[in-house]
C-alpha cells in the first residue's frame, strides 16, 4: 500500500537506525572466528572507546618446538669432535699465491667521538679468557685477520645487517671482502654483496633435512647448506660495490669434502688458472688463494665428483671479516643437526674470534610469556658453539622489535620483554655477552617508525637493508665504545708501567749511588 502524500516517515527511519546500531553492537561482542585457513577479526564499531582482549591465553604454554627433534648430547658432541680429528698425514690445505700480495692491515682508527645514546654490550664473560675482552684486544693489537661469525635466521638473510656491520668494522679496523658465500643456493640472487653463479650442484638446506639424501644428512655445516656435485660442477663468486671495501679482497678460501681422489680447477679474476690434485679422504679440505686483489673467484670440479661436497668460500682481506650464516625459519637449534666435527675442522682453519647468535624471532608467540625451556636451549647453543669454535667469544643478540595486527592497528608484541629476559638470563647463566636489538630499534622509533621510514617490511617483523644498516651502526657503536674503553685502559697501564719502571730505576740508582739526586722529570 502506498503511503499518502505528506506522510511523516522519520519515525521508521529512526527505528531502522536504532535496529542497525543494536545489530552492530551485538556483532562487536562476537569474538574472532576462523573458517578453515580464513581468519575473521572482531567487527568492533566502538574500537575508540572499548577494547577487547582477543589474545588467546592457553591454560598451559604451547609447545614451542619438538624437544626430541632438537635433542643434543654435548658429551657426544665432544666425543665426535675428538674421534674425527684430522690425521696428521692428510693434507687439508692447498695454497696458491696467484700473485704476490704486498698489502698490509690498515692502521686502526680509534673512534673518539662521544655518543650519548649507545646500547651497551652486557658482558657476563669477564672471567673467561675467551670472552669479549679478548675479542677487543684482538681488534686492537692482532696483525692477523679478525673473524666474526653471525648465526641467525631470516632477519639477516641476504646479508641484511651483517653487510653494514662488516663495512663499519672494516672501515675502522681494516679488512675487505664479503666473507662467507655458499657454494650454491636458490637464495644467492637475493644477496647484493656478492654475485654467485653456480652450475651442476644439488643444494640442500638443513631445514629440509628429512628431504636431504641420507648420505648428506650428517654433513651439514653451520651455514645450513650442503651441495652435492655433478661432473663439471662450478661456482663463480664476484665482488660487488654494494658496500665499501667489498672489492678489497686479497684472499679466497674454498671449503669442500673430497672422499675420493679429485681434480679441481681454480680461476682468479677470469685469467689466472690452476689445477689441484686432491687425495681422497673424509677430512674437510681448503684451497687458499692469495693475490693483491681478487675481483672474482671460480671453482670447478674437473673429476671425482662422486660424493664430492661443496660448502662455499670465504672472501676476505687483511683486517676484519664478518661471515653471514643465516638460515630461514631457524630458531637456532638447527645447529644441533650440523656435524660438530665439520664445524670444528673449518674453525681450525679459520679460527673465529667472535660468534654472534641472532635468534628468537621465530619462537615468540602472542600471549605466550614463559620461555624458560627455550632459555635452556640457548644455553646449550652457547655450549655447542664453544665446543665447535673454541677460543671464540659468544654474543647473544636480543630479539628485535616486532608488531602484530590488532583491531586498533599494529601494536608491539606482548611476548618481546619476556623473550628478552629469557635471552639475557641464558647469556648470564652461560657466561656469554648480551646486546639488545630491541633497545637499539626503540631508540630510533621502534618497528612502527622503521616501517614508516621504509626500513622494514609491512609485516612489521622483518627489516630490509636500510633497517639493517641502522641496527648494524648501533651495534658497531657498542663495539667502538668497549674497544675505546679497552684502548684507554691499555694506555693507562702503559703509562703506569713506564712510571713504575722509572721509579724503580731511580730507586736502584739511589741505592748504588747514594749521593745522586733522582731526576726531577720523574712524576708518579
Amino acid at each position: 500500500m502506498r503511503k499518502a502524500p505528506g506522510t511523516d516517515c522519520s519515525r521508521s527511519v529512526w527505528l531502522a537506525a536504532v535496529a542497525l546500531v543494536a545489530v552492530l553492537t551485538a556483532v562487536s561482542f562476537i569474538p574472532p572466528q576462523s573458517f578453515g585457513r580464513v581468519k575473521l577479526r572482531r567487527a568492533n564499531i566502538f574500537s575508540d572507546i572499548a577494547v577487547f582482549d582477543d589474545t588467546a591465553t592457553p591454560e598451559t604454554a604451547p609447545a614451542l618446538f619438538d624437544e626430541e627433534e632438537f635433542r643434543v648430547d654435548l658429551a657426544e658432541v665432544v666425543e665426535r669432535i675428538e674421534a674425527e680429528a684430522v690425521p696428521a698425514h692428510v693434507p687439508t690445505l692447498y695454497e696458491w699465491c696467484a700473485q704476490p700480495d704486498t698489502t698490509t692491515r690498515r692502521p686502526i682508527r680509534i673512534d673518539t667521538v662521544h655518543r650519548k645514546r649507545v646500547v651497551p654490550i652486557e658482558e657476563f664473560d669477564t672471567e673467561r679468557c675467551d670472552g669479549m675482552q679478548a675479542f677487543y684486544d684482538t681488534l686492537l693489537t692482532s696483525r692477523r685477520t679478525v673473524r666474526i661469525a653471525v648465526l641467525g635466521d631470516s632477519f639477516i638473510e641476504g646479508d641484511i645487517l651483517t653487510a653494514d656491520l662488516r663495512e663499519r668494522l672494516q672501515e675502522r679496523y681494516g679488512g675487505g671482502g664479503t666473507g662467507f658465500a655458499p657454494m650454491a643456493s636458490p637464495l644467492t640472487a637475493f644477496r647484493r654483496t656478492v654475485k654467485t653463479v653456480s652450475k651442476g650442484w644439488s643444494a640442500h638446506n638443513i631445514m629440509q633435512r628429512k628431504k636431504t639424501p641420507p648420505t648428506l644428512r650428517d654433513k651439514f655445516y653451520v651455514s645450513g647448506w650442503v651441495c652435492q656435485a655433478t661432473p663439471g660442477a662450478s661456482t663463480r663468486w664476484e665482488a660487488t660495490d654494494y658496500r665499501r671495501r667489498l672489492c678489497e679482497c686479497s684472499c679466497g678460501r674454498i671449503f669442500f669434502l673430497s672422499p675420493n681422489d679429485s681434480r679441481l680447477e681454480v680461476t682468479v679474476n677470469d685469467s689466472l688458472r690452476r689445477e689441484f690434485a686432491v687425495e681422497g679422504d673424509a677430512a674437510v679440505r681448503q684451497i687458499a688463494v692469495t693475490a693483491p686483489r681478487i675481483g672474482s673467484l671460480t671453482f670447478r670440479v674437473v673429476s671425482g665428483a662422486e660424493e664430492f661436497v661443496g660448502y662455499g668460500a670465504v672472501l676476505e682481506g687483511r683486517g676484519v671479516t664478518v661471515d653471514n650464516y643465516s638460515i630461514r625459519s631457524n630458531n637456532g637449534q638447527a645447529m644441533f643437526w650440523t656435524d660438530p666435527s665439520i664445524d670444528a675442522q673449518i674453525d681450525a682453519m679459520l679460527d673465529y674470534d667472535l660468534v654472534i647468535l641472532q635468534y628468537g624471532l621465530n619462537i615468540m608467540q602472542t600471549g605466550v610469556h614463559d620461555y624458560t625451556n627455550y632459555g635452556l636451549k640457548i644455553e646449550k647453543m652457547i655450549a655447542f658453539v664453544r665446543e665447535c669454535f673454541p677460543g671464540a667469544a659468544v654474543l647473544v643478540l636480543g630479539v628485535s622489535d616486532r608488531s602484530v595486527r590488532t583491531e586498533n592497528g599494529f601494536r608491539p608484541m606482548d611476548a618481546i620483554p619476556h623473550m628478552l629476559a629469557c635471552q639475557r638470563r641464558a647469556a648470564r647463566n652461560a657466561r656469554a655477552a648480551f646486546w639488545s636489538t630491541y633497545d637499539a630499534m626503540r631508540m630510533q622509533g621502534g618497528m612502527a617508525r622503521f616501517v614508516q621510514n621504509g626500513w622494514a617490511g609491512k609485516d612489521f617483523t622483518h627489516i630490509n637493508y636500510a633497517g639493517g644498516s641502522r641496527i648494524a651502526w648501533a651495534l658497531a657503536d657498542a663495539f667502538d665504545e668497549r674497544v675505546n674503553a679497552r684502548a684507554a685502559q691499555c694506555r693507562r697501564t702503559r703509562i703506569y708501567m713506564s712510571v713504575m719502571d722509572s721509579l724503580q730505576t731511580a730507586g736502584l740508582r739511589q741505592q748504588l749511588l747514594p749521593g745522586l739526586q733522582p731526576p726531577k722529570s720523574v712524576r708518579p
